[in-house]
């Protein structure tokens, strides 16, 4: 029964982990627009332009969380945000207590920064995921290109490098069995 389970879940973790990549991200680029551009809401305290750290962390969040939601450069942006968590929370949070759980003068209210670090941290070893920007040699928005074999035994090249509307809209698409991917392996 949880063989079947677990089996039937495994289809749709490329999605979940793309709409994963996506909510940490965009909630990452608010938290960063509202520190650089006082926007979606009005920080707490006002940070100046250029002010250091405030304004500079706020640029970080900003533009790492979006490159994070699109899935462009997506280790080496999570991997810059979860390091600035980490910095964050030692930082600024550390300090004014021992446990994260909780506003001060009890906890020092850095829960978020250690999920932000985490999160972020998974997503440097998973990667964008398929449904993403740069996912392209993993069936991601842009198609790398195909080798098909087709029946006289000839390679024929399609799609390469090209805009797929396909995966755009979020469709899988249908591969027939002598679809042969760019490195010379079988498609699934």
């Amino acid at each position: 029964m949880t063989k079947d389970v677990s089996h039937r879940l495994d289809r749709y973790a490329p999605a979940a982990l793309s709409l994963y990549r996506v909510v940490y991200g965009l909630l990452f680029a608010a938290y960063g627009s509202t520190l650089v551009f006082g926007w979606p809401v009005r920080p707490a305290h006002a940070v100046e332009f250029a002010a250091w750290p405030g304004w500079y962390a706020g640029l970080i969040e900003l533009v790492a969380g979006l490159l994070i939601a699109s899935g462009m450069f997506t280790r080496a942006a999570a991997f810059v945000a979860s390091g600035e968590m980490a910095v964050g929370y030692f930082w600024m949070h550390q300090p004014r207590a021992l446990w994260p759980i909780g506003d001060p003068p009890a906890g020092n209210g850095g829960t978020p920064a250690i999920l932000f670090c985490f999160g972020f941290l998974l997503l440097v070893f998973t990667g964008g995921g398929r449904y993403s920007v740069r996912g392209s040699s993993r069936g991601g928005l842009i198609s790398r290109g195909e080798r098909r074999v087709t029946g006289s035994g000839q390679t024929d090249f399609r799609n390469t490098f090209r805009l797929c509307p396909s995966r755009l809209m979020g469709r899988l698409r249908r591969t027939d069995p002598q679809t042969v991917s760019a490195s010379g392996s079988i498609a699934d």
